[in-house]
This record gives C-alpha cells, sequence and structure tokens, in this order.
C-alpha cells in the first residue's frame, strides 16, 4: 500500500513517514499542494493523508481538485485546524476521515487501516469510466466528490453507459434493455431519463448525445 503524505513542516512529515514505513507502507511525500496535486495524478497510491495549511495551493483547494481527479481515492485530512466550519467543509469536500493535530500516531494508523479496508471492500461493487463511479449496492453515482442518489431507472441506464465506456450505445438498446420491449420504440422516455441523469450530475455530466445514434460516456 501507497500512502502520499501532502505536509510542509518537515517534522510532522518525517514524523509520520517513519511510522508509516516501520508499518510496512510505501510513502510518496510532497511538500506543498501542488507537488501533491501532481504526484496524485501522475502516481499510483491507495490513500492521501492532506494538511490543510500548505504553501501554494492550500488544503482545501488541494481536496477539491483530488476529488474531482480521482473520487475514489480516500483522502484523511490531518490539520491543526479543528474549528468546526473548516471540518465541516472538508467533509463537503470530499475527505474520507478528519483528524487535529496533536495526534496520536496509533490512531491515525488505526484509521488509515478503516480506510484501506473500506476502500478494498468499496472497490468489489464499483464501476468507473472517466471521471465517473458508480457503486452498484447503493445505486449512487460519484462524480467531483459529489455522490448522487439514483432512481432504478436512472442507474440502469447510467449503468449501461458506464458498463461501456467510449461505445455508443443507441436509445433503442436502453429502451429494450432499460425498460423492456413492451415500451413503445418512439417513446422519449430514454431521452427524459438522460435530461434528469445530467441534471443530477451538474455541469461536469460525461453523458454525450451523439446525433442520431444514442448516448455514450467516454473512456477517459
Amino acid at each position: 500500500m501507497r500512502i502520499l503524505v501532502i505536509e510542509d513542516e518537515a517534522r510532522i512529515l518525517g514524523f509520520v513517514s517513519r511510522g508509516l514505513a516501520a508499518e510496512g507502507f510505501s510513502v510518496l511525500p510532497a511538500t506543498d499542494g501542488d507537488e501533491g496535486l501532481r504526484l496524485a495524478r501522475e502516481e499510483s497510491c491507495d490513500l492521501v493523508l492532506l494538511d490543510l495549511l500548505l504553501p501554494r495551493s492550500d488544503g482545501l483547494t488541494v481536496l477539491e481538485e483530488l476529488k474531482r481527479a480521482r473520487p475514489g481515492l480516500p483522502v484523511l485530512v490531518l490539520t491543526a485546524r479543528a474549528d468546526l466550519p473548516t471540518k465541516l467543509r472538508s467533509f463537503r469536500l470530499g475527505a474520507w476521515d478528519y483528524m487535529t493535530e496533536p495526534f496520536s500516531f496509533d490512531e491515525l494508523l488505526a484509521r488509515i487501516r478503516v480506510q484501506l479496508r473500506r476502500t478494498h471492500d468499496h472497490a468489489d461493487h464499483v464501476v468507473s469510466a472517466g471521471a465517473i463511479a458508480l457503486d452498484l449496492a447503493r445505486r449512487q453515482a460519484s462524480l467531483d466528490g459529489r455522490v448522487v442518489d439514483l432512481s432504478d431507472r436512472e442507474f440502469k441506464l447510467l449503468h449501461h453507459l458506464v458498463e461501456r465506456p467510449g461505445e455508443v450505445v443507441s436509445r433503442e438498446r436502453l429502451l429494450s434493455d432499460v425498460w423492456g420491449y413492451h415500451f413503445d420504440p418512439g417513446s422519449n422516455v430514454v431521452d427524459v431519463c438522460v435530461r434528469r441523469l445530467r441534471k443530477k450530475l451538474g455541469p461536469s455530466s460525461p453523458i454525450e448525445t451523439i446525433r442520431c445514434a444514442g448516448y455514450r460516456i467516454p473512456a477517459t
């Protein structure tokens, strides 16, 4: 397991890195927000430890960008900021957990392991295409750090598209597979459902309309 630690204070970075290495983790250190974002995008890691008081890009900006770029990556905030508004905003932006300094390394380690177990269990029932992830158990979509609840039809339609990244899926196929053969082929229920999905997913919805052909979600 590889952990990205984004922390500008050398004493804390060294302490956490040595402790994690002693527990068998591989550590990827970053000393400012921009470097942390770059490493998260370019390198493989299983979890991020994120300070909020960072030079260049601040921690909340990094958190928002991380959840947009890698929505399934667990982020544990580790910071001196203990005020409730900052904590609540961090969770709204996609933090999976939040710890304040000073902290116990044993507690930090326990929280890291909980999140890694959660990620492992979660991965068994999640499918992704590009920036969107679909939780098959909870029937929820994740995009840009937001979690969206879906109706039965919305879930089935989005599942068809997510399972076929880059492939154009015709309206007729969606109508048949999601609604069944008894629906009128001239019905606009597919288009109505797609409009609802786009509204729920927001302005960065990846669902593309391919004129006279159908719909698709890009592979990247």
